[in-house]
């Protein structure tokens, strides 16, 4: 079970920036020699796709309403990958303890982005860009600061970012008729992007 701090801490980087998390700790792991990296993310191949994604992400996740689109994409991805790299973390450890690896990394990747979807649907209720770029350029050091945190000092960073989902758990309580609002003006955004007689198309 010692992978288990490892797995919640990289499953809650995960629910915010998946491609952030594994391209972190790849190169920490091959270039930085945190040993309970596991090996297969420091392969060049992991490597060169997790930074061409988080690229891609960097910019998407930083203009109002694609950030929202994007997040409804990532539903199904961020938390695959929370579990894959909770399971490859995992290694030898038996049956019993590997499905509670695995459901941790999961579910807390699931968790997480549940928080910052639903925070990035109460921002957009003021779709300007500012506020978007000083969301998610803090959710980018977040991640980067307890990845690099959590390759060394596993229980410190697991530490950190339970704090960091229990606050944004307050958050989108608080901030729940934000959301509900975001919400509607999203589906709005997107019906009229897809109405043939507004002259555009969805992508």
């Amino acid at each position: 079970m010692e992978a288990l701090p490892l797995a919640f801490t990289a499953g809650w980087a995960s629910g915010v920036n998946a491609y952030a998390c594994v391209l972190i700790l790849g190169l920490l792991g091959r270039f930085a020699g945190a040993d309970d990296v596991p090996t297969a993310l420091t392969s060049n191949g992991v490597l060169i796709a997790a930074a061409v994604l988080f690229a891609f992400e960097f910019v998407a996740d930083k203009i109002p309403y694609i950030d929202s689109a994007w997040d409804a994409i990532s539903t199904v991805i961020r938390p695959a990958v929370g579990a894959i790299i909770a399971a490859l973390m995992s290694g030898e450890a038996g049956t019993l303890q590997q499905a509670v690896i695995v459901a941790t990394g999961g579910l807390v990747a699931l968790l997480s982005h549940a928080v910052k979807s639903s925070l990035r649907l109460a921002i957009n209720t003021s779709p300007e860009p500012v506020t978007n770029i000083a969301a998610s350029s803090g959710e980018d050091v977040a991640v980067a600061g307890v990845m690099s945190l959590a390759a060394f000092h596993p229980e410190i960073a697991l530490i950190i970012a339970a704090a960091l989902l229990v606050i944004g758990l307050i958050g989108v309580y608080v901030a729940f008729r934000f959301i509900r609002r975001g919400a509607q003006r999203f589906k709005a955004w997107r019906d009229k992007r897809s109405d043939p007689a507004t002259g555009s198309s969805a992508v």
